[in-house]
């Protein structure tokens, strides 16, 4: 298990039921909107974080990568934010990235915004995951 932990956080779930949110999906150009849809009832952190986890599978694993996105609470009331994919080896990296870059930043946000971050591998499949306060 990896994990970046932070001790700022931003919001909390409405509530702190076991999975508030779990959908199944395909990572596509296309579902990126699709899940901010989805998700609107929740904090714009909670939105933006979860179109980044699901952007990064997209762009490190590949288009249509089938995911599983899950969005709860947790018992000392902050918000887990997951993207679980078929791939356990390809595991994502801080970058520092630069003014010009054209990429680079997703995960810096995540960062940024999440009291912790990280990732379960399994065998078969790995969850990046983060938790907003």
């Amino acid at each position: 298990m990896f994990v970046t932990d932070r001790t700022e956080g931003r919001t909390p779930m409405p509530d702190h039921s076991p999975t508030a949110y779990e959908l199944d999906l395909l990572a596509t150009p296309k579902a990126v909107p699709e899940l901010r849809r989805l998700l609107r009832a929740l904090d714009f952190e909670v939105r933006l974080c979860a179109t980044e986890l699901l952007t990064n599978v997209i762009d490190h694993i590949g288009e249509g990568t089938p995911v599983t996105v899950r969005v709860t609470g947790t018992p000392h009331g902050h918000t887990r934010v997951e993207v679980t994919d078929p791939d356990p080896r390809a595991l994502p990296t801080l970058l520092s990235a630069t003014c010009t870059a054209e990429s680079g930043r997703g995960l810096t946000l995540i960062d940024r915004l999440s009291r912790r971050w990280g990732v379960d591998q399994a065998a078969d499949r790995k969850t990046v995951w983060c938790e907003l306060a």
